[in-house]
């Protein structure tokens, strides 16, 4: 079964409401209209009615089963206005400004309704910018429990490959933490190893790569993985997670067994952790040209409750995959 065919099935096993602020765009009405048809989601639009319906005729998208939030009409509106500026009065934001935001933001006010628990997650950036998506995602929603930062991984799904989960990995992180330092790194592993768990229901397999494996090389890039993976054996000892590992003895079997005998993890990694966002941006982009992979991300991670970003080149059939995947990560 292709991986996302897989997820929507998952998604449709425990329906979740999903937030689309761009209600306007002709992608994210045509995206709402397949959510719909295929039962993958509720999905919650947010703008002013009369406009939203008026651009879904000229579209020719059936949006009938979508509940519309007209934040001119919403009920609770006064509630969410308040339980912002609460959220927010410590870094100076004013109930008025908070009254302006959610009236005039469809980003903060989807945001809010996640918050609240009226959607359970929310997808954008057709139309925003990465930026804009996640500042109301980490002022409003935050970081989950127990995580100290949001980073992002990339679903990649290699054709005719034996290795990872019969060419199914994760990359991590390809789109978002510039240079993570060995802590950073070591809580992207942790993430990354849960979003897999979430995605694929399946154990994931984490490598912290290098261009070294087990003491081949040395240089500070190396020591730095050599100590993330030390902090991720720590904090999460229940993972099957090691490094540092060059992307061969960490995929392939018998190069795992030649350069590292005896580890559980050489060679077997579906989770591939990359020691910054050059390589992991570069392997990514690498994978999907050469290889023909299909690429979906960049997915958050480590929000207390899933936000995800659209390319803004993205079609509708891209929201329908995102929103499948968000409403996964809300189970």
């Amino acid at each position: 079964m292709r991986f996302l065919d897989q997820v929507k099935q998952r998604a449709k096993s425990q329906i979740k409401t999903i937030v689309l602020p761009e209600a306007l765009d002709p992608r994210t009405l045509k995206a709402t209209q397949q959510i719909l048809a295929e039962g993958l989601a509720k999905v919650i639009l947010v703008g002013d009615t009369a406009a939203i319906q008026a651009a879904a005729k000229e579209n020719a998208a059936d949006i009938s089963g979508a509940t519309i939030i007209d934040p001119a009409t919403y009920n609770e509106i006064g509630t969410l206005t308040t339980k912002l500026y609460e959220l927010r009065k410590a870094k100076g934001l004013t109930e008025a400004q908070a009254k302006q935001l959610l009236a005039e933001n469809p980003l903060f006010l989807g945001c809010m309704l996640v918050k609240d628990g009226i959607a359970d997650g929310m997808v954008a950036g057709a139309v925003y910018s990465t930026a804009d998506v996640l500042r109301p995602a980490m002022q409003i929603i935050k970081t989950a429990p127990g995580v100290s930062m949001v980073s992002s991984f990339f679903v990649m799904v290699v054709p005719n490959c034996e290795y990872g989960n019969n060419g199914v990995f994760i990359f991590s992180d390809c789109g978002l933490v510039q240079n993570p330092d060995a802590a950073q790194l070591a809580t992207i592993a942790e993430s990354s190893a849960k979003s897999y768990k979430a995605l694929m229901g399946e154990e994931p397999v984490v490598a912290l790569l290098s261009h070294s494996t087990k003491g081949s090389a040395k240089h500070a890039d190396v020591d730095k993985v050599v100590e993330a993976t030390r902090i991720l054996k720590e904090n999460a000892p229940h993972l099957k997670a090691d490094g540092e590992f060059q992307l061969d003895a960490a995929i392939v079997p018998a190069i795992g067994a030649a350069k590292a005998p005896g580890n559980a993890v050489a060679g077997h990694a579906n989770v591939l952790v990359f020691p910054d966002l050059d390589a992991g941006n570069i392997a990514y982009k690498l994978v999907e040209r050469l290889a023909k992979a299909e690429a979906y991300g960049p997915v958050t991670q480590g929000i207390a409750k899933p936000v995800n970003d659209l390319s803004r080149g993205c079609s509708a059939e891209d929201i329908v995959g995102v929103v499948a995947i968000t409403a996964v990560q809300a189970q």
